[in-house]
């Protein structure tokens, strides 16, 4: 073969590499994002102690695949959890909100996940007897300025809303005083 034929073809392939470099990681980063594929439903929360100085507030979810198409959720790289704020709205990655677990979730279909918040916490000893209200405020000051949590995973474009569904709670000393 001459060298212009060489030359064309080693254009034509670099033309295509391109081509799919773009497509992966410049075009379809302009994909909007899908935030009603995936919905979310509140179920609980409960605080377990990870060990003496560490708790974990674990709030638990019901998940609906409302695509056809089956979806894997895990904490990765491209996964970022943040806070949505009572006060603004706006979002917020300071509390450091992750996935307790990967959980795949077939299309049409439901799961359960579980976003966890891991902190400092001295757990009270067992026999103190303001363990409740350590435990309510611990619990209070991570959730008081949040209205909800939002997923977003980046190679996927998906976005899933968690809502808000705890309720504040209450310290005696407070309920008491009315």
């Amino acid at each position: 073969m001459s060298d212009k034929v060489l030359i064309s073809i080693a254009a034509v392939i670099l033309v295509a590499i391109g081509a799919v470099s773009y497509y992966e990681y410049g075009y379809r980063r302009q994909e909007p994002w899908n935030p009603g594929g995936i919905t979310a439903s509140y179920l609980g929360a409960e605080l377990r102690e990870a060990d003496p100085g560490n708790a974990s507030l674990l709030l638990s979810y019901e998940l609906q695949n409302n695509t056809d198409t089956d979806y894997r959720l895990s904490d990765g790289p491209g996964v970022v959890v943040m806070s949505r704020l009572a006060a603004d709205g706006s979002l917020s990655s300071q509390e450091g909100v992750q996935l307790s677990y990967s959980t795949f979730l077939p299309a049409r279909q439901r799961a359960r996940v579980t976003l966890e918040m891991r902190r400092s916490f001295n757990w009270p000893a067992s026999n103190d007897p303001a363990t409740q209200e350590k435990l309510k405020d611990f619990i209070n000051q991570r959730l008081s300025a949040v209205n909800d949590f939002v997923l977003f995973d980046q190679s996927d474009r998906v976005q899933i809303e968690f809502p808000r569904g705890w309720q504040e709670f209450k310290l005696a000393s407070a309920a008491t005083a009315n």
